[in-house]
Order: C-alpha cells, then sequence, then structure tokens
C-alpha cells in the first residue's frame, strides 16, 4: 500500500499535502476557555473606564481596554434571581419561568443553559458564588460547585481564617483553575457577593474614600421625588432608601461602603487575570466582566432596582477574548445587548450549536467587527411585586426613547421619556399632546411584544 501510495511525483505530493493539512489541523488554537465575573447590584457607571470620579478598578479597566465594552447593555428584569436564570438561559423571564426567589430552573430548561451545552461539548464546567436560584444545586451541569441559592454571607471561614467573599472567590477559581483536566476547555461562573446589600467591604478596603465627599446624583432631591407618581413614593424602593441613606451623613458611609466592596472586586478580578497568566492560559480564555442589575443610589430619592429606570436596568459588560487582533481591541461598541445575549455567545464562541428557543442573541458578530443588522430595541419586564411593595413594570425601550406602563395600578400608569434630551428621565411626556404621535408608536411596539412573548410568568407569593 505504501509502495503504492509513494511511485510517482503526483502521489508523494498529494501525501505530502495531507501530512501538511494535518500539522496544520493540530497546530489551530483549541476551543476557547471562558470564566464569566458576575457582581451583584454593580451599576454601569461605577468603574474607572466608566467615567467614575472617585472608584479605582485598574484590573477591570485593563480588561476593557483589551477587549470589547458594550456601553449600552441591559437586563431584562432588574432582580438577581430572574436576572441570572436569563443570563444562563439566554431567555426572558416570560420563557424560562423563574419568577421568584424559590423556583429552580426545569430539568428541560437547566440542559439549555449555556453551562449545560458547554458541559455537553467536553467543557470541564464549575460555578462559585451566589447561584441565585432556587432549588437544589443543579446536577449533571457542573464539575465542581461551591455555590448557594440564597443571598450567601459576606465572610467565610476558610481553616480558622475569616475572609471576604471576593477573595473567597479567588481562592476557588486558583484551585479550579489548578486542578483544571489539562486535555479540556473550560468554563467557570464567579459569583459575586459584592456589592450587594448590606454592603460590607474587604478589611483591605475599609478606609477608602474617607476623606472623600459623595456628590450626590441631581435627582435626589425632594423635588423630584415629588414628581414620582404616588405607588412609587410608597415603594420598597423609597422604604429601603430611607432606611439606608435617609440623612446627609448616612447616604455618603452608604455609598462609601458600596464603593468599597466594587474595590474588592477589582482585585479578584486582577488576581484571576494574574493566575491565568501565571498558568499561561491567557491566551485562549474569554472573560466576561458584568451584573445581574443596576442599582438606585438616591436617583429619585430611591434606593435599589426593579423599575425601569436606566439606573436600575444599565449594566456593565465587558468581554475579553484574547484572539481578537489589535485593531478590535478596546472598542466602545453601541448597539443595545442584553442580558439574555450572554448564553448564545458563549456558545456561539465554543463552536456549539445554540438551543432552540433562546431570546438572545450572538455577540460574536459584533466582537469580530462585523456590521451586521442589530436590534433597535427591547421589552422589558418586572413581576416580582414583593408582597405588593414594588410595583409590576413592563416596557420598551429603544435607542432614544423609553415608555413604561405599571399595568396594574388603578388605573394603569404610563411613563414616556426622550433619552436625548433628558437623560436623567426628570420629564414624563406621556401626558404631553406634542409626544401623542410617539407614545402611540411605543404603545403599539409594546402591544407587539405582548403578543409574540404571551402573559407574564408571576411570583408563587
Amino acid at each position: 500500500m505504501w509502495r503504492h501510495l509513494l511511485v510517482g511525483g503526483a502521489s508523494l505530493a498529494l501525501f505530502a499535502g495531507g501530512l501538511f493539512a494535518n500539522l496544520l489541523k493540530a497546530a489551530e488554537p483549541s476551543r476557547p476557555n471562558f470564566i464569566v465575573l458576575l457582581a451583584d447590584d454593580l451599576r454601569a457607571d461605577c468603574l474607572g473606564f466608566s467615567g467614575h470620579p472617585l472608584v479605582k478598578t485598574p484590573h477591570i479597566d485593563r480588561l476593557a481596554s483589551e477587549g470589547v465594552t458594550f456601553k449600552n447593555a441591559f437586563v431584562t428584569t432588574a432582580i438577581c434571581c430572574i436576572s441570572r436564570a436569563s443570563f444562563i438561559t439566554g431567555r426572558y423571564a416570560r420563557h424560562h419561568h423563574v419568577a421568584d426567589f424559590d423556583t429552580a430552573l426545569s430539568p428541560e430548561l437547566l440542559t439549555d443553559t449555556y453551562p449545560a451545552v458547554l458541559h455537553r461539548a467536553g467543557y470541564h464546567t464549575g460555578c462559585f458564588g451566589k447561584w441565585g436560584l432556587g432549588g437544589k444545586s443543579p446536577e449533571g451541569v457542573f464539575d465542581v460547585w461551591d455555590a448557594w441559592g440564597g443571598q450567601g454571607e459576606f465572610f467565610h471561614v476558610v481553616d480558622g481564617e475569616r475572609i471576604h467573599n471576593s477573595e473567597f472567590l479567588t481562592r476557588k477559581t486558583a484551585e479550579f483553575l489548578r486542578g483544571r483536566p489539562a486535555n479540556q476547555p473550560f468554563c467557570l461562573l464567579v459569583y459575586y457577593k459584592s456589592p450587594h446589600d448590606p454592603y460590607q467591604p474587604d478589611p483591605r478596603d475599609a478606609d477608602l474614600f474617607s476623606a472623600d465627599v459623595i456628590e450626590p446624583p441631581a435627582t435626589y432631591t425632594d423635588r423630584h421625588f415629588a414628581a414620582m407618581p404616588e405607588f412609587i413614593r410608597k415603594s420598597e424602593g423609597r422604604t429601603r432608601a430611607m432606611n439606608a441613606h435617609g440623612t446627609p451623613e448616612k447616604y455618603q458611609e452608604f455609598v462609601k461602603q458600596y464603593l468599597r466592596c466594587i474595590a474588592g472586586v477589582d482585585r479578584s478580578a486582577g488576581q484571576i487575570k494574574a493566575l491565568l497568566d501565571e498558568l499561561k492560559l491567557t491566551d485562549n480564555t474569554v472573560i466576561v466582566v458584568s451584573s445581574d442589575n443596576g442599582f438606585f443610589l438616591g436617583e429619585h430619592g430611591l434606593s435599589h432596582k426593579w423599575l425601569m429606570h436606566e439606573e436600575s436596568i444599565r449594566i456593565p459588560l465587558v468581554i475579553r477574548d484574547p484572539r481578537l487582533p489589535e485593531r478590535l481591541r478596546g472598542r466602545r461598541l453601541d448597539n443595545i445587548v442584553l442580558n439574555i445575549d450572554l448564553a448564545p455567545t458563549l456558545v456561539d464562541l465554543a463552536g456549539a450549536e445554540i438551543p432552540k428557543g433562546t431570546d438572545g442573541r450572538s455577540l460574536k458578530p459584533l466582537l469580530a467587527g462585523e456590521n451586521v443588522p442589530w436590534r433597535s430595541d427591547f421589552f422589558y419586564e418586572h413581576h416580582f411585586h414583593y408582597g405588593g411593595k414594588i410595583p409590576r413594570t413592563e416596557g420598551v425601550r429603544t435607542s432614544r426613547w423609553k415608555y413604561i406602563t405599571y399595568y396594574d395600578v388603578e388605573p394603569a400608569f404610563e411613563e414616556l421619556y426622550d433619552l436625548a434630551a433628558d437623560p436623567h428621565e426628570e420629564h414624563n411626556l406621556a401626558g404631553d399632546a406634542a409626544h401623542r404621535e410617539q407614545l402611540e408608536i411605543l404603545r403599539k411596539r409594546y402591544r407587539e411584544y405582548l403578543m409574540q412573548f404571551g402573559p407574564p410568568v408571576l411570583p408563587k407569593r
């Protein structure tokens, strides 16, 4: 047989060409690894690269400079349990059916989460920190698991040592990376508690900003609060604002503690990146930095999230793919992207098949610098009402306009904002005759989404 193959120059060339092709295939880069760093309640504008005047996040800033930042990233529901389900499934709440803190993903949907898809594709998978969903720990999805469904604690005791959650997650990540199978790509979810309530920073960060004076937002005034509808003035967002930062003195300490927690997340991100460098994994590991929702820091007299205002729904989203050419790194894109886009993106980058029923879109073409048609608006839903203390909200946000309806108050209340002229959402134009046509356009778009998505999935309690 070998004599036959080697007879004549053509046969020799064919053999040599085949051998060269095999060598090229062997030299192709392996499937990328993934590390997803997800903070809890981290606003989009509370990072150094996004222009915050005080907080320093040099490690996340570096990831942004080496990757792609999405300036207009949003969640489809601004509450942790529902948003986290959307992150891993790529689906709206209406389609993943997690409407509260007690509900687990169904076994069928669990198999369609991006870590499950990657696990079936041969990835070594892990999850540490605040899983945030109800039910038992997911089976058959993660090879390594040290996560919890509830809020968890800011401090852990490990071998008699009391360490902060961000440090704990860094150490768990180090164990995962050092103990991983060398012949498998990996996907690791690192879910921080920071900067969530009760805002307890690492002791190493306890003195940060002590000499600084925090400037309250321009809309943190009695006038702006009085302009909100009564059901929001009496809502949980106001109650928590008064409890957490109802005086100027309390406000200063509240925001400083929040920012100190972010500093700990940044330190952790830097340590994880350094570990990837040490283990020579950096050149083939995609790093994602994001948050499960935004956060009010007093805007409109409110705290926490839930509502559809910008502070609540905007999130940071940085994707550092080291395989991108130099010319595509450090970009800041304006496209409207959503938390439901992460799952299809990671599956797509891994070369696996995106599950049917996914609502989100892969960001791979945007990362690659392709000029592709993209969404011009998105649908927002929030139905977790906390015993009636949080108004149920739905709406549509475009690149310029925002329509909000609080559909279960009597009578239903609407808001319309021109974000280009009114970025802080101070002037509700829903009752302005001059904007009646725009209101009707967005009402129509809202009804189209309702027909497409069907009725909401409501919490059990």
